[in-house]
């Protein structure tokens, strides 16, 4: 599954002129970028993917160009896709990104407790 290499670049420049300590990884056959170990930007065909603070998300989703995304059908909480039409202009998607930075500064990742085997 391919991905966009130009969005690659563009995010990775950006990123870069943030001063954001990142790295980018080849994932779900697409790229994710990780900060501070947690995958938060991510890239899937032509569409960018995000990771969303908890306290933002439905104001989030709810903008023109951002949907749910779907895992095998159901949505996954706390991310998102943006339609490449929302990703013109470089202003435009650093405004994206900087909701997938400041979870990757600032969010908290949801672990799950292990059961213990008798």
């Amino acid at each position: 599954m391919a991905y966009n290499q130009v969005l690659t670049t563009r995010i990775g420049s950006l990123l870069f002129e943030q001063n954001v300590d990142f790295t980018e990884k080849k994932m779900f056959g697409g790229v994710g970028y990780m900060i501070n170990d947690k995958m938060c930007i991510g890239i899937i065909k032509e569409e960018l993917m995000l990771r969303i603070m908890d306290d933002k998300f439905e104001k989030v989703v709810s903008m023109k160009y951002a949907k749910s995304m779907q895992f095998t059908g159901k949505p996954m909480s706390g991310f998102i896709l943006v339609e490449p039409e929302g990703l013109t202009t470089d202003t435009t998607l650093l405004k994206w990104l900087e909701y997938g930075i400041e979870f990757g500064k600032y969010g908290v990742l949801k672990t799950k407790k292990k059961i213990k085997k008798k």
